[in-house]
């Protein structure tokens, strides 16, 4: 009983990850919601007036050791996070740009603030990696308002299935 107890007061987070094209353009179009909580940090850093949210995607996170990919006509980015620590997750970022690594890292994912990544140059803008952990009642949230897609989620469980076979 006090091994169950322990489970469940761990509060489960949520990871949203976010594929964006900043670019400087005479008249920007409204910031993405995901985005609206850092719009002014994200300008003041990176100097761009308009945020594109071109691929995202969101993980509820058990164990802290799950993977999941976020993706765009272009770009993909797959994240493996490694395990929790006191301040947040241990990540693995590979980008990719159709089948080419682009970037490969490790960082450190805080609960209190993003993790915003400058990529490489597209087009006249900037792509940028954002990671946010959220609580998983906002995610749960989310969720209720868009149901799941079958096709993807099997999908994504035969991409980990064979990832765990063939690393």
């Amino acid at each position: 009983m006090l091994a169950v107890g322990v489970v469940s007061s761990h509060a489960a987070h949520a990871v949203w990850s976010g594929l964006v094209i900043a670019e400087n353009v005479p008249q920007p179009a409204a910031i993405p919601p995901e985005l609206t909580q850092f719009e002014q940090t994200l300008k003041d850093l990176f100097g761009y007036n308009q945020f594109e949210l071109i691929g995202q995607s969101s993980k509820t996170l058990k164990t802290g050791e799950e993977d999941w990919l976020a993706a765009s006509k272009y770009f993909a980015l797959h994240v493996d996070a490694r395990g929790e620590n006191d301040a947040g997750y241990t990540l693995n970022l590979k980008l990719y740009k159709e089948k080419d690594v682009l970037l490969e890292t490790d960082a450190n994912l805080s609960r209190s603030s993003p993790l915003v990544i400058k990529g490489p140059q597209v087009g006249s803008g900037q792509l940028l990696l954002v990671l946010v952990v959220k609580d998983d009642a906002q995610m749960h949230r989310r969720r209720r308002a868009e149901p799941a897609n079958p096709i993807s989620a099997g999908f994504n469980r035969l991409r980990r299935a064979i990832h765990r076979i063939i690393p």
